[in-house]
């Protein structure tokens, strides 16, 4: 007996469309006087009923086979899960800090305390950022000048109650969002509290909690079952914070709208006036799902020590605003001194790290995930090589040379750009120590033909000069040599119109 079904079957096919030409070839083998599938008969609405559910169900069985694996799911629970599988927990949003200026009016009479938590927010009126005082802001009488400096972050504060059910494995949620990682305080009827990582190693005494985030940034709080972990008793007070991200670095000068009103310790009202003198740093946004489908494997690499270089460039990258990282010890260097190493980094944005991200940098690299005692660390910010580009173009029709000029500097600042818009790492930009041709080998150059090929690639871009002295990267038109431990980025850029000889 002859199939019914076609030898060749292609089972990729499994839109609404493709199932219901199989299924129209199906009932043709079967009941050959039926042609006609374009009229609205029972039969003909049966076919295409089987051909939508055929089609739901492949979408939710694909998806399914897509989620359950890392490299494939598109879900940020997904991710996050099996990211938990491997050991890794997603960082979360972090907030920027910066110190603050405030300054009474005149000299007070008597001592003026502006508290801890008070809101400032940016100039902006539309849509300000907000900033909290971490600490009192505290005026002598008669102080002259009458100006205090203190902490601020971009967060808020907030506190949820609730009381003990007396079960083992409670779990709250928390009201506020997002969650800012690590900034929860617990305290029950029976003591303060401490978060921890997991309760493997806590013991029924051990008053312990651990905090789960989910994909939308809220926070969920875990207490132990008596075995693991304490249970909590009585009333239980959750203090943390929210807000964060990249939008809290602020220029200097910008956090200047103190809200409230104050008055000194006699009941006398006083004028405050706000500012910050520096840039606000350290606001980051929760990792992307490419970051966490990048790195979660990777940390499998250094699970608990720190002993070859990928291990140090590894869990450098797991402290909170470190973009890139290397590792280089005399093998890389030969100025660097034996049984030591520098770790050099390149921050989220760039720039110099600050002090506290090196000092983060190097106690994950030596107290968390620890290194030989005898092996001895430096953290530094990476060494910058800066490359100018000068490059001469010609327009194509309808386009003005600014719009063109605009063009090409956007397409350089994403050519160097250090991370990727998904939060990975830049490919076109690494470490010299990094750079190897194509068959493997060491070749620390910046290569300047992938660069000319997108410059050509941009819009209103008709073509770049032909001449040698038409595109150069730091005067010269050839590769730019960069040591192991430098990082090359964007310098000074020159555009030509290669019509009128003039700057665009």
């Amino acid at each position: 007996m002859n199939s019914i079904v076609p030898a060749s079957l292609d089972y990729t096919d499994k839109d609404f469309a493709a199932l219901r030409l199989r299924l129209q070839a199906l009932v043709r083998s079967v009941y050959p006087t039926w042609t006609d599938f374009n009229v609205a008969n029972f039969g003909d609405i049966l076919l295409e009923l089987y051909a939508f559910v055929g089609d739901v169900l492949t979408f939710y069985q694909d998806s399914q086979a897509r989620e359950a694996r890392l490299v494939t799911a598109t879900q940020r629970k997904n991710v996050i899960n099996l990211a938990k599988m491997l050991g890794y927990a997603p960082q979360g949003v972090q907030a920027a800090q910066t110190s603050e200026s405030l300054t009474l009016k005149a000299p007070p009479t008597g001592s003026v305390t502006i508290p801890r938590g008070t809101t400032i927010l940016t100039a902006d009126i539309t849509s300000p950022v907000t900033f909290q005082l971490l600490a009192d802001a505290v005026f002598a009488p008669a102080l002259n000048p009458p100006t205090v400096s203190v902490l601020v972050e971009n967060s808020a504060s907030a506190t949820d109650t609730f009381d003990s059910s007396g079960l083992p494995d409670q779990a709250v949620v928390l009201s506020a969002t997002p969650y800012l990682d690590g900034s929860a305080a617990i305290t029950a009827a029976d003591g303060t509290y401490l978060q921890v990582d997991n309760f493997l190693a806590s013991g029924p005494a051990d008053r312990h909690f651990l905090v789960v985030v989910d994909q939308n940034d809220r926070a969920t709080v875990r207490f132990g079952n008596a075995i693991n972990g304490h249970v909590p008793s009585g009333s239980i007070a959750v203090v943390y914070k929210t807000g964060g991200g990249s939008v809290g670095n602020v220029d200097p000068g910008t956090i200047n709208r103190l809200q409230g009103t104050f008055t000194d310790n006699l009941g006398n009202p006083v004028t405050v006036s706000a500012t910050n003198a520096a840039k606000a740093q350290g606001g980051l946004d929760r990792q992307t799902i490419a970051q966490i489908q990048t790195l979660a494997p990777v940390s499998l690499s250094a699970n608990t020590r720190t002993v070859s270089r990928p291990d140090f460039e590894i869990n450098a990258k797991r402290v909170a605003g470190v973009a890139r990282a290397l590792m280089t010890t005399s093998n890389e260097d030969p100025a660097v001194a034996e049984n030591s190493g520098i770790l050099y980094i390149v921050p989220v944005g760039g720039g110099t790290a600050s002090g506290t991200l090196l000092t983060s940098v190097l106690t994950m690299v030596t107290v968390t995930y620890p290194s030989t005692l005898t092996f001895r660390v430096t953290v530094l910010t990476a060494a910058y090589l800066a490359i100018d580009v000068f490059v001469r173009v010609y327009k194509a029709q309808r386009f003005l040379g600014a719009q063109v000029g605009l063009n090409l500097r956007t397409a350089l600042a994403s050519y160097f750009a250090i991370l990727q818009p998904d939060g990975t790492a830049n490919p076109n930009v690494d470490f010299g120590a990094n750079y190897v041709d194509d068959n493997g080998n060491p070749s620390p150059a910046f290569s300047l033909a992938p660069l000319f090929a997108t410059l050509e690639g941009v819009a209103g871009v008709r073509k770049l000069g032909g001449l040698p002295s038409d595109f150069l990267l730091n005067q010269q038109h050839r590769d730019v040599a960069i040591l192991p431990r430098q990082f090359p980025v964007l310098g000074v850029v020159t555009i030509l119109d290669g019509d009128t000889g003039g700057a665009i």
